[in-house]
């Protein structure tokens, strides 16, 4: 529960920066996930609460790359339903799943966040997309879908892994497409959320906030600043999440 205005204010903070994150690399959940549990929310309704709250973030910060949009309708007809079918499932999968399973699931796929995060220019620099469509890539998008509607750490970061392999295209334009697929898979899983599941609404609206104006801000400024300070952040409060999830 946000029972103060020093909680408060550390969660639109994060939310913020969340929106930013996610925005520019991916992985704003591993900001504003521990922020959620450290003010008192159960491990699952954080998440819960955490991906309601970011959705209008992903919009602000997918509306913030229209440009780079251009062009790229008929590509976002071929993985959209992708996204939504893998980000339906995976919600259906947090909720159907023992609180137990996932407590000792997210410590894993919090680690698997930072390796994906630290691997990220290795990956970049090493792989080579291919023209057309690769048969592959609709069933990859599906699997980032799922862990997206689950635990959405990292979700950009996977899809932009994909995008680097099998779609031939400048990183700006994936990361356009990386913010439109990853809001879609945290807009279908919200409103399952919604549905069937508890959300801390104080929470909620914090978040959404602070997400809305740092997608703004990753959008506008995102493309000037040096990726590597951004990873670092993510690294350490990945870390430190690990490390107090465990505990």
């Amino acid at each position: 529960m946000i029972d103060t205005a020093w909680e408060a204010v550390a969660v639109l903070l994060a939310g913020t920066a969340a929106g930013t994150i996610n925005t520019v690399v991916g992985s704003g959940t591993l900001v504003t996930f521990p922020t959620l549990l450290a003010v008192g929310l159960p491990p699952v309704a954080a998440n819960v609460s955490n991906t309601v709250g970011l959705v209008p973030g992903s919009v602000s910060g997918a509306w913030g790359y229209r440009r780079e949009l251009r062009g790229q309708l008929s590509r976002m007809r071929w993985l959209i339903p992708a996204s939504t079918l893998g980000g339906i499932l995976g919600a259906v999968l947090l909720l159907v799943l023992p609180s137990s399973a996932f407590k000792e699931i997210v410590p894993v796929l919090i680690g698997l966040g930072v390796v994906l995060v630290v691997l990220g220019p290795w990956i970049g620099r090493h792989v080579h997309a291919h023209e057309g469509r690769n048969h592959w890539v609709w069933p990859a998008v599906f699997g980032t879908g799922v862990y997206g509607g689950y635990f959405g750490a990292a979700q950009g970061v996977l899809l932009m892994a994909v995008f680097g392999i099998g779609v031939a295209d400048t990183m700006q334009r994936h990361n356009a497409l990386k913010n439109v697929l990853a809001a879609l898979v945290n807009g279908v899983a919200a409103v399952v959320f919604i549905a069937v599941a508890h959300v801390d609404w104080r929470a909620v609206g914090l978040l959404a906030v602070g997400s809305v104006v740092g997608g703004q801000i990753g959008a506008t400024v995102g493309r000037r600043l040096p990726p590597v300070v951004l990873r670092g952040v993510i690294v350490v409060v990945g870390v430190v999440a690990i490390v107090s999830f465990v505990a």
